[in-house]
């Protein structure tokens, strides 16, 4: 034990203050359970995990499998990424957003968006352990919750802008700002702020005049606007279609945005995402991912380019979302029979739960009583920030059999509001 000490010690602060991410703990709980609750015919249903549980697009199995006998497939890529993917992306932004973004300059491949936006914050930060000194990043609460231990690993002090119901997840960022000023807070260290619509873990869309909101906010106080648009393609009616932070005026002068190929199409282990936007962004989040890794297995990037060019593409996402839409509506009609207020969200899979009042706000007891109990796994809403007292989030992405069972669950075991 007092070596493991005397190891642990040769890492850095931040490491050694990060937190296991919540997904891993909860995991952890469910398999420590998992004997005890199929003995009473409760094994566990996951519902804490954001990732499609569809097969992913036949279309993209066969052209990775047709490209892989290709010698000059396997060999180094560039960390960029390859030309045939560059404009392909340049094309499916055109095509989905009416959007031009140079592939010379203006986009970046990624190991899926999670790993570039943890990137970028790297390279924004100049890390330091006293507290009034950190670089702030602005982050949505409650919000995505690797926000957090993306900024406090890089030596950044995440700084909490409030989502709330009243103001319909969408806040005055010129309201936050001189809150943060009068709490003492240097405006000359915020270095960027990170807007999630469709958002995770609320469900929450944002009305395209807050995203020039948002741009004109960065614009006006030189800060620079990290767009996080996985869940952008996953939506239930045209005229709900999520936007692109690009399309706003004036959005390249401040903006990037992320996208990533997991939730669409289900490639959640493929690792394969996109920045795109303002290219001196783009080139100096560049020379850091160059240093760092060298780029791409190139079959993903040919099999990702030609699947955003793909009829085929465009209509997995169309049957992906029409499954979901039944699936989460019946859902939350399950859920409102429980007493529960619970409304259809507009896009992404994600339903934010208000918790029965009994439990007096504490939403890590609910989910520990509802795991231990009935086997349901979900994620305390606290774990995204402090404003997600009194709440759970709930990935409505199983197929519908457990779905079912859920809700029966939790009639019978007592879970109602």
């Amino acid at each position: 034990m007092a070596e493991d000490l005397k190891l642990k010690a040769k890492f850095n602060d931040y490491i050694q203050n990060l937190e296991t991410y919540i997904m891993f703990q909860i995991k952890q709980r469910q398999l420590e359970l998992t004997d005890e609750l199929i003995k009473k015919d409760r094994k566990p249903i996951a519902m804490s995990m954001g990732a499609p549980v569809d097969m992913v697009p036949e279309f993209a199995i066969d052209t990775l499998k047709s490209v892989l006998d290709d010698p000059s497939i396997h060999t180094y890529s560039t960390p960029k990424g390859e030309k045939y993917f560059l404009e392909a992306v340049s094309r499916r932004m055109k095509k989905r957003f009416n959007v031009d973004v140079s592939p010379k300059d203006e986009i970046f491949s990624l190991i899926g968006s999670k790993e570039g936006i943890a990137n970028l914050i790297r390279g924004l930060c100049n890390p330091t352990t006293i507290e009034k000194e950190k670089d702030i990043i602005l982050c949505p609460n409650p919000g995505y919750a690797s926000y957090k231990e993306m900024v406090k690993v890089s030596g950044g002090l995440c700084y909490g802008i409030s989502l709330t119901e009243e103001n319909d997840y969408q806040p005055n960022l010129d309201e936050e700002y001189e809150n943060l000023i009068k709490k003492g807070y240097n405006p000359d260290k915020i270095k960027a702020l990170i807007i999630n619509y469709p958002n995770n873990p609320l469900g929450a869309t944002c009305t395209f005049e807050y995203m020039q909101h948002c741009v004109d906010f960065c614009i006006k106080h030189n800060i620079i606007l990290i767009s996080d648009n996985a869940y952008c393609e996953i939506y239930f009616d045209e005229k709900d279609k999520p936007h692109s932070i690009l399309e706003c005026k004036n959005a390249k002068d401040i903006a990037v945005e992320f996208h990533s190929f997991s939730k669409p199409y289900a490639m959640t282990g493929w690792r394969l995402g996109f920045v795109c936007g303002n290219s001196t962004i783009v080139s100096m989040f560049g020379k850091l991912k160059s240093s760092i890794d060298t780029g791409i297995f190139k079959a993903l990037q040919l099999t990702g380019a030609k699947l955003l060019d793909s009829i085929e593409g465009d209509e997995y996402i169309k049957e992906a979302n029409a499954k979901f839409k039944h699936k989460i509506q019946k859902f939350v009609n399950g859920l409102n029979e429980l007493g529960y207020n619970v409304k259809m969200p507009k896009a992404a899979f994600y339903l934010w739960v208000k918790i029965p009042e009994r439990y007096n706000g504490d939403s890590k007891k609910f989910a520990d009583d509802i795991l231990e109990k009935s086997g349901i796994v979900l994620v305390p809403g606290i774990a995204f920030g402090d404003l997600g007292k009194g709440y759970v989030r709930i990935s409505v992405t199983a197929d519908e059999k457990s779905l079912d069972t859920v809700i029966e669950r939790m009639k019978i075991d007592g879970f109602h509001y």
